[in-house]
């Protein structure tokens, strides 16, 4: 079963944790307005640098040439990203003519996982219900289960034995006749697997020591099986089992991976194959403890570049608001493909800080009004009632203020389309609220005119 821990809260300790919300409440209202109005400035900004990139880069008909007449121009090209320099990781005796050499290290490992479930009682207290479930997953970071809430599980973790991730990138990547800045060679993203030729004497130490973590904690020989674990319990949402889902894919695709690959070579608690190297018993029934360290390269690859030639290399494009540009993307594009796209990146940036910017200033907003529910918590049903209406008016009073603090910051930012609104706004009104109220006046008195005046009927045939 899941282990559960419940906790009451007094009405009077939850009064005086309200009064004190009302700080963090109001540090959030300033820093979602901060963000309202800071994020605007940012887009604008972008957007303006992005037009002038727009309208001052040249192409770059043939990036394996130098051209001394593109010094200092923005220039947009295509061409093979490469590179002469190589890369190891000393700690595996492993390397690779590469751009790019990155390790990644997961442990199997117990995890916790809680759910709150909170009930008001009469009179003001607060019953709070913590689930704790537990299941086995792979992580990137061994976790401490001394800590866990549930005594059976306490102490159930362990690992065989420890790395940490690490990544490389090589100094010289050329591209064409050029060579690649740092950030620029950063952007490329040709990974595929490394495989692996680890010597056989360090492949024999690893199992030595693999075997010697294993039976010091389970305390049993390679043929017997582990002492029996906790009865797993999990309740996950559909969300959570959708996570689930894909890792389990995932790590059948790795365990697959391993047992196809070519390379493949096995020892007791050893197992190399591919780009994999496993510490356990069995890689396709993990057990709590084991570990696995995936190796990957960048290797060399056709990009497209967007930077200021700054002599045999590349620096960022400085608009003359000061904001800075340059970009590198997998494949052949145009420039105004880039650019293309990078406006539309930027334009879900702004749409997503503004969301998170409103949701920011509401929250604030309940932190501060939050008190008035809490001391009507002694009656939970009138609290309800008066929570929802003040979760209601917080969220009408954030939405509108944030829709001023982002319409004013347009006025800032854009002084002449703002300010353009404003009159065009304005002269709407006027239009409306006075030539419309004079133009019903004439109707109105026109219809008059024709109904008390009717037209005389035509006199009868004698």
């Amino acid at each position: 079963m899941a282990y559960q821990e419940v906790t009451t809260t007094g009405y009077g300790t939850r009064v005086g944790n309200s009064f004190k919300a009302i700080g963090s409440g109001l540090l959030m209202f300033v820093l979602g307005t901060a963000l309202l109005w800071w994020n605007e400035g940012r887009a604008v900004k972008t957007e303006k640098m992005l037009d002038e990139a727009g309208s001052a880069y040249v192409e770059m008909e043939n990036p394996n040439k130098k051209d001394a007449s593109l010094e200092g121009e923005l220039i947009c090209g295509t061409a093979l990203a490469t590179t002469e320099d190589s890369l190891s990781d000393a700690q595996f005796g492993i390397g690779a003519k590469a751009i790019s050499l990155t390790r990644r290290v997961e442990y199997y490992q117990w995890v916790e996982h809680s759910e709150e479930k909170k009930e008001d009682k009469l009179g003001g207290k607060e019953v709070t219900t913590t689930t704790y479930t537990y299941s086995k997953e792979w992580v990137s970071r061994p976790i401490e289960s001394a800590q866990f809430k549930d005594p059976a599980y306490q102490k159930k973790n362990m690992v065989l034995t420890t790395f940490e991730d690490a990544e490389q990138y090589a100094e010289n990547v050329s591209w064409g006749a050029y060579q690649l800045n740092e950030s620029l060679i950063h952007s490329i993203s040709s990974r595929e697997g490394l495989d692996l030729a680890i010597a056989e004497d360090l492949l024999k130490q690893f199992d030595k020591n693999t075997k010697t973590a294993y039976e010091r904690f389970y305390g049993v020989q390679k043929n017997q099986q582990p002492a029996a674990e906790p009865a797993q319990t999990v309740v996950l949402s559909d969300s959570a089992k959708a996570v689930a889902d894909s890792l389990k894919a995932v790590n059948d695709s790795i365990n697959n991976a391993m047992a196809n690959a070519e390379n493949k070579k096995d020892f007791e608690y050893i197992h190399q194959a591919s780009n994999v190297l496993y510490f356990g018993r069995v890689p396709g029934a993990p057990e709590v403890g084991d570990v696995r360290v995936t190796f990957e390269k960048v290797v060399p690859a056709k990009v497209t570049v967007m930077a200021v030639v700054d002599g045999d290399t590349f620096k960022p494009f400085k608009a003359k608001n000061g904001k800075r540009f340059q970009t590198l993307v997998m494949g052949k594009k145009s420039g105004d493909e880039i650019i293309e796209a990078e406006k539309e990146a930027n334009n879900m940036w702004t749409w997503a800080l503004r969301i998170l910017g409103v949701l920011i200033v509401i929250g604030g907003l309940k932190g501060i009004f939050g008190f008035v529910e809490t001391i009507l918590k002694v009656v939970p049903f009138i609290a309800g009632i008066f929570g929802w209406g003040i979760g209601l008016v917080c969220s009408v009073v954030g939405v509108a203020w944030s829709l001023i603090v982002i319409a004013i910051a347009w006025l800032f930012y854009r002084p002449l389309l703002g300010i353009s609104l404003l009159v065009l706004a304005g002269f709407l009104v006027w239009v409306f609220a006075f030539k419309g109220k004079d133009k019903l006046k004439e109707l109105a008195a026109r219809a008059k005119e024709k109904g008390g005046n009717p037209a005389p009927a035509p006199a009868p045939n004698e």
